[in-house]
């Protein structure tokens, strides 16, 4: 489940329902859905057809016109250079939208002066609308499945605010393996 934290007052959000509600407030989605539909290693057209009912309700709410499935692993051909391209302030002229199937993740938003950051990992979806400041990165394991939506065929294209909040933020995720305390997923530079 995501963890929504506010690394400027110090302030953790885990309960799922304060979650959604939050985030809602930020004009942001946060949902929960099911992960037995199909095995994690399973195909990208199997996880499609699995989930089709989701991904055609999201298509109707949406506007989205395609759906496809992206799987990154530190085995992925030029993995720093891709995720060079989105651990910068930026925003899209169309929603981010993913659902994620595995792998964890931190989406930074900047929102009226105020930056969240939402960990996500399996079974979280969540849709930062277009125009919306963000950025995003891997966690430890450099590893994220999900499925995501598009508006228009030719994907989303990042466009740079140049603002250089995104460098008073440094990542840290803990995996399911961290038995400790849970610490802040950013922490202020």
């Amino acid at each position: 489940m995501a963890v929504l934290r506010f690394p400027d007052e110090n302030r953790t959000i885990e309960n799922e329902t304060a979650i959604r509600a939050e985030l809602a407030d930020a004009g942001i989605d946060y949902e929960r859905w099911s992960l037995d539909r199909v095995p994690p290693d399973s195909s990208a057209d199997l996880v499609l057809d699995a989930y089709r009912a989701e991904i055609d309700e999201m298509k109707r709410r949406g506007g989205y016109v395609t759906a496809d499935v992206i799987d990154v692993n530190p085995e992925t051909p030029n993995l720093d250079a891709m995720l060079a391209r989105f651990d910068k302030e930026h925003t899209h002229s169309e929603d981010e939208v993913r659902f994620i199937l595995a792998g964890r993740g931190i989406f930074f938003l900047h929102l009226g002066g105020k930056v969240y950051s939402v960990e996500v990992g399996p079974g979280d979806m969540l849709r930062v609308p277009r125009g919306t400041t963000h950025w995003f990165t891997l966690c430890e394991d450099r590893r994220i499945r999900a499925i995501r939506w598009f508006q228009q065929t030719e994907g989303w294209t990042p466009h740079y605010t140049g603002s250089g909040v995104d460098h008073g933020y440094q990542p840290l995720c803990f995996g399911p393996a961290y038995l400790g305390p849970r610490v802040e997923t950013a922490i202020r530079a």
